[in-house]
């Protein structure tokens, strides 16, 4: 039986938390950071759970089940 090969592009957004969970990270602070909010940039700093409808899809791509 072949290998589950990991979604590389899902591995570089996303990461799977202690429980098992997939970790997504805020979008939008790559750049035009002169133009945001100081209290929009701090919102968008940390990282949050991936919804969960989208669970076991991120999970799958990342070869987690």
């Amino acid at each position: 039986m072949p290998k589950q090969k990991t979604n590389r592009a899902a591995a570089k957004r996303f990461k799977v938390s202690g429980s098992g969970k997939a970790v997504q990270y805020s979008a939008g602070k790559r750049h035009g950071m002169i133009g945001k909010r100081r209290s929009r940039k701090r919102r968008l700093l940390g990282s949050t759970l991936v919804d969960s409808a989208d669970q076991p899809r991120m999970q799958r791509m990342l070869g987690k089940r």
